[in-house]
């Protein structure tokens, strides 16, 4: 017997492997994962005319943006204009319309091209998992009404197969009827949050922070440590409500995570300690607590259903750091994640009762537990936030000294399928090394890191890219991931219409180009221009400009005297 673990539900599933699944699946490209790397990947399959297979393990597609709860993106300044393809984009736009064609907001929040429902400080649009999740859905349903594209929730791999380089099926099982399926592909595109194809086998990896002898990174530690990975988190949303009492039972382990962990608003920063307060803006710090990841901003909407404001908790002292999620061990998964459960709903029993009041005395009773909000009974998220993923042995893995330059942008790579911008920030892990922040500059995606070094029909999808440790740490965010994904499902649908494979694309010139045109064609950017965004007329051709002309880009690094590093 097989045993898989549901992580909705918290529980092991036991499947039968002594017989062939009895259900066979068959499409051109399956994309296993369902989170913003997967549903851009099968809708940027879908739009190429190919069939499609998406599987998600729980009830939402989106991931980070909707089953994680993350629903206050976490972008590069940027955002509006530069730093994210086309569609990214377009799913921005129509989150905002979403809340002005299903809410009454009032006259200037509804005529603000740029609305931020919940007017959260961290990022330009905050807003509740339900508007994304309805955007997705909306977006794939033509596929799926056209028979195009199969979607299959509450469905979690659970067995590979693998012949010469090639991966030959993927046996899947629902986790709530226990019906099995094998599905079999072209191309199959890993977008699982934790890389759950590759702990199968479809592909060599790693795990945790490799050492400064194997990448030469500054940051890097001295001897490698598969355990140190990066801590997840269970976000949840809460409503204040004042006047009345809404306290929750104190759960489990609170006495000793309100110590060990600790619960604070005291957040270390490079210049030190600050303490940030509830609603007001403490001094040298960047807000208040309440408004970091406020999803609802009850001020800008006229509806009753809009009451008062709605905030999302996701801050360190939710983040579970004492326990690697990516442990073979079924029994040993379910702990952590039922430990790191405790530890998020002993945050909020800590904030109504211990916190510092802004006013004085402890507590905030007033905070309500929203579990509509997350879809779930506990009102914790669907599924972890995810940070760090198994990441392939890939044909390029980009380090630390590629993306935190001296120079405008980071390093260039010929190959680029994309590009983002985000600080390396690394949360502490399971070892206790304290959370790094350091810049990095606005760098690429580059086609190697989605490709394995061995597997011919295989790709990552999204966090699980040819990364670092270190590097993770900027590239594992909400319009990145978005990008890789759209990316690898692009390059699906070229490599069968090409009758190539991704190593094909990546070593001959004509075809890599041939693909980069393709992607700058449907909006995705290959290099990082502020002044030049997806709409503008000149896009394709300046995107490609240095592609087609590498001297033009010689010419670039030399004014602005920045590094350039081709992989080959």
């Amino acid at each position: 017997m097989q045993r898989v673990v549901d992580v909705q539900n918290l529980k092991v599933i036991e499947v039968d492997d002594l017989s062939p699944p009895p259900n066979r699946i068959h499409a051109e490209v399956l994309v296993v994962g369902g989170g913003l790397g997967g549903v851009a990947a099968a809708l940027a399959a879908s739009q190429a005319g190919r069939t499609v297979c998406l599987v998600e393990e729980t009830d939402w597609l989106g991931g980070q943006a909707t089953s994680q709860g993350v629903s206050a993106l976490d972008e590069n300044n940027w955002i509006e204009t530069s730093g994210g393809t086309r569609s990214y984009l377009a799913f921005r736009t129509a989150i905002r319309d979403w809340y002005r064609r299903n809410t009454k907001l009032k006259p200037e929040a509804a005529r603000n091209e740029r609305l931020n429902p919940g007017n959260g400080w961290v990022s330009r649009l905050c807003f509740e998992p339900k508007a994304a999740l309805a955007v997705i859905d909306d977006w794939l349903g033509p596929f799926a009404k056209s028979g195009h594209l199969r979607i299959l929730k509450r469905c979690k791999a659970w067995a590979v197969g693998v012949q010469g380089f090639r991966v030959t099926y993927v046996d899947l099982v629902n986790l709530e009827s226990g019906e099995r399926f094998r599905a079999t592909a072209d191309y199959v595109i890993d977008a699982t949050e934790l890389g759950d194809l590759l702990a199968l086998g479809a592909a060599d990896f790693v795990t945790g922070a490799e050492p400064r002898e194997w990448t030469g990174e500054p940051a890097a530690i001295d001897t490698y440590d598969p355990e140190d990975v990066q801590s997840f988190t269970y976000p949840f949303a809460i409503e204040y409500r004042p006047g009345e009492r809404h306290v929750i039972a104190k759960p489990p382990g609170y006495d000793q995570n309100v110590t060990l962990q600790p619960y604070t608003l005291v957040v270390q920063y490079a210049r030190g300690p600050r303490t940030y307060g509830m609603f007001k803006r403490a001094e040298d710090t960047y807000g208040p607590f309440w408004t970091y990841r406020r999803l609802i901003d009850a001020g800008q909407f006229d509806d009753p259903r809009y009451p008062h404001d709605i905030a999302m908790i996701n801050w360190p002292g939710n983040d579970y750091r004492h326990g690697n999620i990516l442990v073979p061990s079924p029994e040993e998964q379910i702990q952590y994640l039922r430990a790191a459960k405790d530890l998020s709903l002993g945050l909020l029993y800590w904030l109504q009762h211990e916190v510092e009041r802004d006013d004085g005395g402890k507590g905030y009773p007033e905070f309500k537990l929203r579990p509509d909000v997350m879809g779930t009974a506990d009102g914790l998220s669907m599924f972890p936030y995810i940070r760090e993923s198994r990441r392939i042995l890939a044909l390029k893995t980009i380090v630390e000294q590629e993306v935190a330059t001296d120079g405008v942008r980071a390093v260039h790579f010929a190959d680029s399928v994309g590009i983002g911008r985000y600080g390396i920030d690394i949360h502490e892990s399971k070892r206790n090394r304290k959370q790094v922040i350091s810049p990095a500059k606005p760098f690429q995606i580059p086609l190697g890191a989605l490709i394995p070094k061995v597997m011919r029909n295989l790709l990552a999808g999204c966090k699980n890219i040819g990364t670092t440790h270190i590097t993770n740490g900027c590239y594992r965010l909400h319009p990145i991931e978005w990008n890789i994904g759209e990316s690898a499902g692009d390059l699906a649908a070229f490599c069968i219409e090409q009758s190539c494979t991704p190593h094909d694309v990546r070593a001959r010139p004509e075809l890599l180009l041939a693909l980069q045109r393709r992607l700058v064609r449907r909006g995705v950017p290959l290099m990082w221009y502020d002044d030049v965004p997806v709409n503008d007329p000149r896009f394709e051709k300046v995107q490609m400009l240095p592609f087609e002309q590498p001297e033009v880009l010689a010419r670039l690094d030399k004014d602005m005297h920045a590094p350039q590093v081709t992989d080959k």
